[in-house]
């Protein structure tokens, strides 16, 4: 009997004002299990973080998921799953996880905000106070784990991103994590993205944008992510099922 072992891979996209540092905790459950991560950072145009436009980003996905020597498995949060989305619908790709992603055009955010500035500081203004209050479900070590890492931003692309770009629903099977008290992306915005894309949901209670990643839960996030990529490799063309 041939018993190959399967390739695993899945490429990771951090979220606006992070790094690959941000799938830590996720990379290293993913490996206990035999799978191989790439969690890169995205990098600034080279006019800087003000020049940077969201195509910049995404053509940097693109290329991570075009070196791939088959179709990997995409997984993104917030920023990052829009991102990831947009390749998902353009590109060959296994499975798609999406954690509190910012929705596309139509689905409205549902949350006034004034457009962003050139660039964002959330690096060269940042404080362990605002830290803590962004990850309340996550620990002292973790909240200064990500205060010591926090990076400006681009207003062009999150301005881009939050007035909605426009994605086709991609065919391959699609997770979404959504939080219970999420402050940036509303648990009832990403149930609406969940069912427009067909995807399966799961629900995280008492968790904060960040928490499936940073918080006190995240590794439990990360192995419920792997069971369900198991059930998906074992049963690809089983329905979606929703609030797992």
């Amino acid at each position: 009997m041939h018993n190959e072992k399967r390739d695993r891979r899945a490429i990771c996209v951090h979220g606006a004002g992070g790094g690959g540092w941000e799938w830590g905790i996720w990379q290293r459950v993913f490996a206990a299990h035999g799978w191989t991560t790439l969690a890169s950072d995205l990098q600034p145009a080279p006019g800087g973080i003000g020049a940077t436009q969201l195509d910049d980003y995404t053509a940097q996905v693109r290329a991570w998921t075009a070196s791939a020597s088959r179709p990997p498995v995409l997984i993104g949060a917030s920023l990052g799953g829009l991102l990831a989305l947009r390749i998902a619908s353009r590109m060959p790709t296994a499975a798609l996880v999406l954690v509190n992603p910012l929705p596309p055009s139509p689905l409205p955010m549902a949350i006034e905000k004034s457009a962003y500035p050139p660039i964002v500081a959330w690096g060269s203004a940042r404080s362990l106070t605002g830290t803590r209050r962004a990850m309340p479900d996550a620990d002292d070590a973790a909240c200064i784990h990500a205060f010591r890492r926090w990076r400006d931003e681009s207003g062009s692309v999150l301005n881009e991103a939050w007035r909605g770009v426009v994605v086709t629903p991609p065919m391959c099977p699609i997770l979404l994590l959504a939080s219970e008290l999420d402050e940036d992306v509303p648990l009832a915005t990403s149930a609406a993205l969940a069912s427009w894309l067909s995807a399966d949901l799961i629900l995280l209670p008492h968790a904060s944008h960040v928490g499936p990643l940073l918080g006190i839960a995240a590794a439990h996030c990360a192995e419920r992510v792997l069971s369900w990529l198991h059930e998906v490799e074992c049963n690809p063309s089983r329905a979606p099922r929703k609030n797992l």
